[in-house]
C-alpha cells in the first residue's frame, strides 16, 4: 500500500502541493482524508498492524490511491478478502471517470453508486454541501432520515426528487439481488419512514431530471446552480454536477468556495 500512496499525486487527486513534502505521493493524512478513515488506521495498516481491515475500507482504499482492477482485485486479496462480484452494487471508479474529474476543478462534482451511497466528492463539492461521513454520505437516507441539508426545496420538487429515489433503490435492489448493504438499506428506510414505505409499498417510480437547485451556504450565502446527473456506461457510477451561468453573482460564488474548498484542505 506504500508503494501505491508514493506513487499517487496529491494534483490529481485534488490536493494542493504546496510546502515541504517528504512524501513522494500522498502523504498518510491526505490518504486517510481522500478514503474516509482515520490516520492512525492508515499507519496501523501499513505497519501490518491492523489485519482484518473492512470490505468498505478496502474499497475506499482503492479509490483514493486510483489502483487498476488488477490492483484493486489483489488489494482485496491483501486483505484476505474476496473481491466483489455479481449481484453486488459495484463501487469501482474507473481511471477515466478519476481523469474527467481532475479537468473539472472548479466545478462541484460528486461520484455515487447505483445506491446513491457518495464514493467522490471533489473539493468544491464538499465546501458547497459541506462534509457527509456515516450514514449521511448515502442520498437515499438523508433524503428520509436525514437532517435538512443546505439545498432548498418546494413541495414539489421534493416529491419528484423522493420518487426518484424510490424508483432509483428498486432497480438497485432488482440488479443486485446479493447485496446485503442495498437490502438493509431498504428495509431501514421502509421501517423508519412513513413516506419512503408508502412510495415503495406503491410501486412509484420515478427519475431524476436536470434541474435549478438553490444552496444555503452558510458562508457565502445562496447559491443557484442548474444540477445534472450523469450515468456512466458499464459501471452504473452516478455523477452529479453544479454549474453556474458565466457572469453571474452566483458564478462568482462558486469561484469563491473553490477557493475556500483549498483552503479547507490545506488546513487539514
Amino acid at each position: 500500500m506504500r508503494r501505491w500512496r508514493d506513487r499517487a499525486s496529491p494534483a490529481a487527486a485534488g490536493l494542493p502541493e504546496g510546502g515541504q513534502r517528504r512524501a513522494a505521493g500522498l502523504r498518510r493524512e491526505e490518504l486517510a482524508l481522500l478514503a474516509g478513515i482515520s490516520v492512525d488506521y492508515v499507519t496501523r495498516l501499513e505497519q501490518g498492524r491492523a489485519t482484518h481491515p473492512s470490505e468498505q475500507v478496502v474499497e475506499a482504499l482503492g479509490r483514493a490511491l486510483r489502483l487498476s482492477a488488477a490492483e484493486r482485485e489483489h488489494l482485496f486479496h491483501l486483505a484476505g478478502l474476496v473481491p466483489p462480484g455479481q449481484g453486488i452494487v459495484p463501487a469501482y471508479i474507473t481511471p477515466s471517470v478519476h481523469r474527467m474529474l481532475d479537468r473539472l476543478t472548479g466545478t462541484p462534482v460528486a461520484v455515487s453508486d447505483a445506491s446513491w451511497t457518495l464514493l467522490l466528492a471533489n473539493p468544491v463539492h464538499t465546501a458547497l454541501m459541506g462534509e457527509r461521513h456515516g450514514r449521511e454520505r448515502n442520498g437515499a437516507w438523508r433524503t428520509f432520515l436525514g437532517a435538512p441539508g443546505r439545498v432548498r426545496h418546494t413541495t414539489r420538487s421534493r416529491q419528484a426528487m423522493e420518487t426518484a429515489v424510490v424508483g432509483d433503490l428498486r432497480a438497485a435492489a432488482a440488479r443486485y439481488p446479493a447485496d446485503l448493504g442495498l437490502r438493509r438499506l431498504i428495509a431501514e428506510l421502509r421501517e423508519n419512514s412513513d413516506r419512503f414505505a408508502e412510495l415503495w409499498d406503491s410501486g412509484a417510480m420515478g427519475r431524476h431530471e436536470a434541474s435549478r437547485k438553490t444552496v444555503d451556504h452558510p458562508r457565502v450565502g445562496p447559491v443557484t446552480l442548474d444540477c445534472d446527473v450523469l450515468s456512466v456506461a458499464g459501471s452504473d457510477l452516478r455523477v452529479m454536477v453544479y454549474t453556474a451561468e458565466p457572469g453571474t453573482q452566483d458564478a462568482e460564488r462558486l469561484e469563491l468556495l473553490a477557493v475556500l474548498g483549498t483552503q479547507e484542505l490545506t488546513g487539514h
